[in-house]
């Protein structure tokens, strides 16, 4: 496994320009071994100039061991082994220096300028040495041999290790490369995936409301609708027993009606968690899957339930009129379908509307309008001041004050107008206009 962004900074664990220790030891053996190495063919240097051997010792000690600063300086240790290759030393400094060079950040023309001179200073000193040997007759062959040991020398001692730097300081750009762009991947994957959350959050979310108020609307209308019938089925069970046998009837068609409803959205429900145990991605698929499953089973619990539509209307009204409510309805335009989830949230609007007046108002009259225009449908539920102040809480029916919130919400989904408030009789008005597209 490969170190990359902040763990491949923490790992410049060395001292000074090191990035780690183990490199500082590798720069001191090698500084050791060139300052051994200078110092011994510092001994003949001396001789030849005519100098102290001490001093020639010491001058191959000093100029071997800037190998040290090889990393830090690369340019300055290839100088010096260029300077000291009359003297006949620092072949190490100067095949070490040549490789770091090569490898490092430096622009080619300085290390093509400074691998030339070094091949043009070893060729003039092997040149130079070979000739006086064979001049002394130490060497006995043509003088063919003198170019060709100095063309030889200097590129053995030039080529490979700057061929080899070159291939080196590639290869850790590459990797340096591919390691950035790891980085870069590893923060868009994270992007990523917090986006996917962040998706997946909002679609539950939105799951989360949509079936609350799914099951506002199913509960509350059907419920209150119960409690003011068992409140009339109270006040005449006595006075009236036929009565009170219609009335059981209708809170018993309630109730059922109010339970296949709930079965319903139940069974979609089920279905919807059996499918999202039913995969199990990694982590990072199934942060972005969970968005799209949360949106599709939205989509599939809004397709798979059928809801009411617009033609129920009637009967909803009928069920609000055998409760004791006075209702009117009124239909302008043409009548014609629209789309299903339009259908719904006008029918829901005019049933939570419904709700309201029994819990709020019972016992007042309402007027119900439907309006179909041209690109739009408009409703409008209004209900005058009840006939007794006490009638309003006469059945007891409580209320969480979220019927407002959700019309408000079906509505603008799907670009529409909602408003609501008093009117200035003293009732209440609700009006909604929905876009038939």
């Amino acid at each position: 496994m490969t170190t990359t962004g902040e763990d491949h900074a923490r790992a410049l664990t060395g001292p000074w320009w090191w990035p780690r220790r183990r490199s500082a030891v590798l720069d001191g053996a090698l500084a050791l071994v060139s300052a051994v190495e200078c110092a011994a063919e510092g001994v003949p240097f001396a001789r030849e100039a005519g100098i102290p051997a001490s001093v020639g010792i010491v001058f191959g000690l000093v100029a071997g061991s800037v190998l040290l600063v090889r990393r830090k300086w690369p340019v300055a240790v290839v100088l010096v082994s260029i300077a000291v290759t009359p003297a006949e030393m620092g072949f190490l400094m100067g095949v070490v220096g040549l490789y770091t060079l090569a490898a490092a950040e430096v622009p080619r023309r300085i290390i093509g300028a400074l691998a030339g001179m070094s091949l043009l200073g070893t060729a003039v000193v092997t040149f130079v040495r070979v000739r006086q040997d064979m001049a002394r007759g130490d060497l006995t062959l043509g003088d063919w041999f003198v170019p060709f040991a100095a063309v030889t020398t200097a590129l053995g001692l030039t080529a490979p290790p700057v061929l080899l730097g070159l291939y080196v300081g590639a290869r850790r750009r590459l990797m340096e490369s591919l390691r950035e762009r790891a980085d870069s991947l590893e923060r868009e994957l994270q992007l990523l995936a917090e986006r996917a959350e962040e998706r997946a959050e909002w679609a539950r979310n939105e799951e989360r409301t949509r079936i609350a108020r799914e099951m506002h609307d199913v509960v509350a209308h059907r419920v209150s609708l119960m409690v003011v019938h068992a409140a009339a089925l109270q006040a005449v069970a006595r006075k009236d027993p036929e009565k009170a046998v219609r009335n059981a009837a209708l809170v018993g068609d309630m109730g059922r009606q109010a339970l296949t409803e709930l079965r319903e959205m139940l069974g979609v429900l089920r279905a919807g968690e059996g499918a999202g145990r039913r995969s199990a991605p990694g982590p990072l698929a199934a942060a972005g899957e969970a968005a799209v499953a949360a949106a599709s089973r939205v989509a599939e619990a809004e397709g798979a339930v059928e809801g009411p539509c617009l033609s129920e209307l009637e009967e909803l009204i009928g069920q609000s009129a055998a409760a004791g409510m006075v209702v009117d309805l009124s239909v302008e335009g043409e009548v014609r379908s629209y789309a299903a989830e339009v259908e719904q949230t006008a029918y829901r609007v005019v049933q939570e509307a419904l709700t309201n007046v029994h819990k709020h108002a019972a016992g007042a009259k309402t007027h119900v309008r439907l309006a179909h225009r041209v690109s739009e449908i408009a409703m409008q539920v209004e209900n005058e001041p009840p006939p007794e102040p006490a009638s309003a809480s006469a059945a007891g029916l409580p209320s969480g004050g979220n019927g407002l919130v959700g019309m408000r919400e079906r509505v603008v989904a799907l670009g529409g107008v909602f408003v609501s408030g008093p009117t200035e009789a003293g009732g209440f008005r609700v009006s909604a206009v929905i876009p038939a597209a």
